[in-house]
């Protein structure tokens, strides 16, 4: 009997430190290397893609060669992430590795695969099987900023709220999720110069009962 080969990888990515957890369940395909990993990961995150990232794997770290500052004498090697590919990986279920975006906020995500995946149609982009609540605002601060960011937010006598509330768009809901929103960002997620929201989508109005 034939077995059909696995053309995507189901994968689950946690954002670190955030209680209750953000995280999002993909389905990427197979052939795809780190660097297209990197951007399906910002696309589900609605991350801007302004600062570096890396992955850091079994000790060693991958990233953009074209980004990443070479001439760091201490600083251990980082490989080209376009030379490593998912196909590459022992694709057992419980593999997981980091990966990093935002130095400055060290915004640490761990990435688990959690099995591979049979489609009819080989899969030309990522897309999104499951996942929680809204990733904090880019720029917030890392952690403690995020922490103290929420706190504001939910004290309208803080005398810094009417600032920040600007700052995130006049609202900001921590539970916010919408699945087919980021499965749509997917589709798009390997376009050159894709526009990300700046801000999360405010709630509907609800009409009124007649």
């Amino acid at each position: 009997m034939l077995f059909e080969q696995p053309n995507a990888l189901q994968i689950h990515v946690v954002l670190d430190g955030v209680e209750p957890a953000v995280w999002r369940r993909l389905a990427v395909p197979c052939s795809w290397h780190l660097g297209e990993l990197h951007l399906a990961i910002q696309a589900a995150f609605n991350w801007w893609n302004y600062h570096l990232h890396e992955f850091r794997i079994g000790g060693l770290r991958y990233g953009d060669p074209d980004t990443v500052d070479w001439s760091g004498v201490d600083d251990p090697r980082v490989f080209d992430e376009r030379t490593v590919r998912l196909l590459d990986f022992d694709r057992e279920p419980g593999l997981a590795f980091t990966y990093l975006y935002d130095f400055g906020d060290d915004w640490h995500h761990t990435v688990t695969i959690e099995g591979p995946l049979v489609f009819g149609a080989r899969p030309r982009h990522a897309t999104c099987l499951d996942g929680a609540r809204a990733r904090p605002p880019e720029d917030v601060g890392g952690i403690r900023g995020y922490e103290r960011f929420l706190a504001v937010m939910a004290d309208p006598g803080d005398p810094e709220h009417a600032g920040i509330r600007r700052w995130c768009g006049g609202h900001f809901a921590p539970e916010w999720f919408d699945r087919a929103l980021v499965d749509k960002d997917l589709k798009s997620a390997l376009k050159p110069n894709v526009r990300r929201r700046l801000h999360q989508p405010k709630p509907k109005r609800l009409g009124h009962p007649s």
